[in-house]
């Protein structure tokens, strides 16, 4: 009797599904000059791990989909942390005010909005909902007990500013922008999102230019 054949090898395993995170920021965002990065957390005091995520000194610990235009651009050689010019860790609170989840959703919507000439306002596209659904799907990545902060001066008198009825145009901040001039671009409006967890942290940052 002949010996029963071993099973033939199993064939490797493939990729896994990309993540909805992935997809969820290509549709929301690729399109208008936004910063997105995430970095671990190291530290108690977040603000040095949001700077070393500014600072392009760490790499997305889960190795998922980022945005950043000025990675490898001119803007760098001048400024290493172009497009940002950040306050040091313990002036963050000097420039930053709480969000609840709901508000750093809609702060992530309009992102998707353009600063100059933007036709069609969040508050006012078919697709309202399924643009909150995306940006609540990026936030979901930093968990339930996740903590959200912005630099928009609107989250000054309240944690929940209506970001999707002001619009992008309609929101204020203290910068965290660079006034370097460089090659040709003025950088004049910012609006940044930063979400924190007990392991990451999250940098979303929309960017006026022209």
């Amino acid at each position: 009797m002949r010996p029963p054949a071993a099973p033939a090898p199993a064939d490797p395993p493939g990729p896994g599904p990309e993540p909805g995170w992935n997809v969820a920021l290509r549709r929301l965002l690729s399109d208008p000059y936004v910063f997105v990065a995430s970095g671990p957390r190291r530290h108690e005091e977040w603000a040095r791990d949001v700077l070393a995520v500014l600072r392009r000194e760490v790499a997305d610990p889960r190795g998922w989909q980022g945005l950043d235009a000025d990675r490898a651009g001119p803007g760098r050689e001048q400024v290493p942390a172009y497009p940002f010019a950040p306050p040091p860790a313990e002036r963050f609170p000097a420039y930053l005010r709480p969000l609840e989840r709901a508000a750093a959703a809609g702060a992530l919507a309009v992102m998707s909005e353009e600063w100059q000439s933007e036709p069609a306002p969040v508050r006012s596209r078919p697709d309202r909902e399924a643009v909150l659904a995306d940006a609540r799907t990026l936030l979901d990545r930093y968990g339930p007990d996740a903590e959200y902060w912005t630099n928009a001066i609107a989250a000054g008198s309240g944690p929940d500013p209506d970001f999707v009825a002001a619009g992008l145009r309609g929101t204020g901040s203290y910068t965290f922008l660079t006034g370097v001039y460089v090659n040709g671009l003025d950088l004049y409006e910012d609006l940044g999102l930063i979400a924190v967890s007990a392991d990451e942290v999250g940098v979303f940052w929309s960017v006026g230019a022209y």
